[in-house]
């Protein structure tokens, strides 16, 4: 007798938040879009939703894409998620594959996936009036030194003279280490001559071995190496005051942002505006900035992404003092707080209080997509990277919102539904023993 399993949509509770989500999501539109990205021949590629999901899981419930995979074998309605009949016992994929996959759909990809979780939303997300604000995504670096960036100079660079053949005179192995050793307590009293020395000659030691791989270099390999060795000697000349420093030879597009907070006073990856829509607070706009600028020259760009996401522009924006000076941007009214005039009403100065009350309600938001959401550090690499990672915490989000106001309707239907019976069919009075 053959042994047929059960399939997930009988095992599980159909009123289940993942449940109803996986209901609810419109997969036929990223099948349609990525699937045009895979060719008919060769191996069978891995389902689009599978794929879709597991990204989403992943920003949903913070977790890298080694552990999303792990936990993905472990949870049914995970898999009724992804599109899975049957109970599977195997992992889906190899976590390298949500990487190719990332750069399969590319940043238009990404994008579709934040749409399509704004328009689960319908008439929410289609508010008037907007919240913006910008934040810090910090990248998964180190803090910078001086000390740091030479060392890691000098390690590449023996790695390349390995790889490529090359003798160099010496290689400051045990030097590298003592120097290190020195340079650390910069600012004790007793050490920081020492240490300011020791700084000094790795600075030394990376220019020498720098230069000598630019002498022995064969012409050919010298061309393969050559945006390498640029940046190295754009880190040798840099100093202190200087604009546009690398703080990082990995991730050489992070730059420094001061935001004014006492805890920390310096972060160190790339600016992000996130948009809001003021009263439901569904996030319809995040956009990922490559290079430190102004808040106010924010506003065309993330304006324009908002619009193309939920299908209508804004007629108001409220914003901090930080976009000072912008007053429109196309048809969009920008609002930020300021001293009243005489001119307005009482009335018209209360709204305005109000308005300025509510744009505070993007902060914990932010503060949100940072903590559950893995916009705090982003391990993706580059500034494509950055994009992703942004609009994936976005769109996470908005499912997780989702999520909570779908159970708290249910909630609320069943308990209005049980008053009303209660009403109409009152509980039958016990029968007392007259004995």
């Amino acid at each position: 007798m053959q042994f047929l399993a059960p399939s997930l949509k009988e095992l599980l509770n159909p009123r289940e938040g993942l449940y109803r989500l996986a209901e609810k999501i419109p997969w036929g539109e990223f099948e349609k879009q990525f699937g045009a990205l895979y060719s008919p021949m060769g191996r069978p590629a891995k389902p689009v939703r599978l794929m879709v999901s597991l990204l989403l899981l992943k920003q949903m419930f913070n977790l890298g894409d080694e552990t999303v995979v792990e936990a993905w074998v472990q949870n049914p309605y995970w898999q009724f998620f992804s599109g899975e009949t049957v109970f599977q016992w195997k992992v889906p994929i190899e976590p390298s594959d949500l990487v190719h996959f990332r750069k399969r759909i590319g940043e238009a990809g990404v994008e579709k996936i934040l749409a399509v979780s704004v328009a689960l939303h319908g008439k929410k997300a289609q508010e008037k009036e907007i919240v913006i604000d910008t934040t810090v995504q910090e990248k998964n670096i180190t803090y910078p030194t001086e000390a740091k960036l030479h060392r890691r100079m000098i390690e590449h660079c023996r790695k390349i003279a390995r790889r490529e053949n090359i003798l160099l005179r010496q290689s400051y192995q045990r030097t590298i280490g003592k120097l290190m050793q020195a340079q650390r307590w910069w600012h004790h009293p007793k050490n920081g001559k020492r240490a300011r020395a020791a700084a000094r000659h790795l600075k030394t030691i990376a220019g020498r071995l720098v230069r000598e791989l630019e002498r022995k270099l064969p012409v050919e390999k010298k061309e393969h190496y050559q945006a390498k060795l640029e940046l190295y000697q754009r880190v040798l000349r840099q100093q202190r005051q200087d604009h546009n420093k690398i703080y990082s030879l990995h991730e050489p597009q992070v730059y420094c942002v001061a935001k004014g907070k006492e805890h920390k006073k310096y972060e160190f990856g790339t600016k992000a505006s996130v948009v809001m829509t003021k009263t439901s607070g569904v996030i319809v706009g995040a956009l990922s900035l490559e290079k430190h600028q102004y808040d106010g020259h924010t506003l065309p760009a993330v304006l324009q992404q908002a619009q193309q996401l939920r299908g209508v522009a804004a007629e108001v924006a409220i914003v901090d003092r930080g976009y000072r000076g912008r007053k429109m941007e196309g048809t969009t009214r920008i609002l930020s707080p300021q001293r009243g005039s005489s001119e307005q009403s009482p009335a018209e100065k209360q709204k305005m209080r109000k308005r300025f009350r509510r744009r505070s309600a993007i902060e914990p938001v932010i503060g949100h997509l940072k903590s559950q959401y893995r916009l705090a550090r982003n391990f993706l690499k580059g500034s494509v990277g950055d994009r992703f990672n942004l609009m994936l915490a976005a769109a996470a989000f908005n499912l997780r919102k989702w999520l909570r106001q779908a159970s708290s309707f249910l909630f609320l239907f069943f308990r209005s539904f049980y008053h009303i019976a209660s009403n109409l069919f009152p509980p039958f009075p016990l029968i007392q023993n007259s004995f």
